[in-house]
């Protein structure tokens, strides 16, 4: 049984941080690529960030230079470190990956910046 789980969420002003965790279970953490995304109301989701199986990352545009995506194989758990947040990136977070040709999803996490 797969089990994705975010957590860090929350309340903070523009230009403050915040970091998001997802621990994985039922799952063999180290081969997998993690993805974070998110979701605005009335918006396609949105790939934030990617950490691939040799630690290799990719970013969206709008996040480059602030967000920090980062894993740790020994607790199955991915990491998003998000800096000098902006209004802009208030949204529900997702964790992501795919195992074994199925896709799976975390409940999310919300994250909402004030100005």
């Amino acid at each position: 049984h797969v089990q994705l789980v975010e957590s860090g969420g929350g309340l903070v002003q523009a230009g403050g941080s915040l970091r998001l965790s997802c621990q994985a279970s039922g799952i063999s953490f180290s081969m997998i690529a993690m993805y974070w995304y998110r979701q605005t109301a009335g918006k396609q989701r949105e790939l934030v960030a990617a950490i691939r199986i040799g630690g290799d990352k990719n970013y969206a545009e709008s996040v480059k230079g602030r967000f920090t995506i980062s894993r740790d194989n020994a607790k199955s758990t991915v990491y998003l470190q998000m800096n000098s947040l902006e209004p802009d990136d208030t949204a529900v977070y997702y964790c992501n990956t795919n195992w074994l040709n199925k896709n799976y999803w975390g409940r999310g996490t919300l994250v909402t910046v004030s100005s």
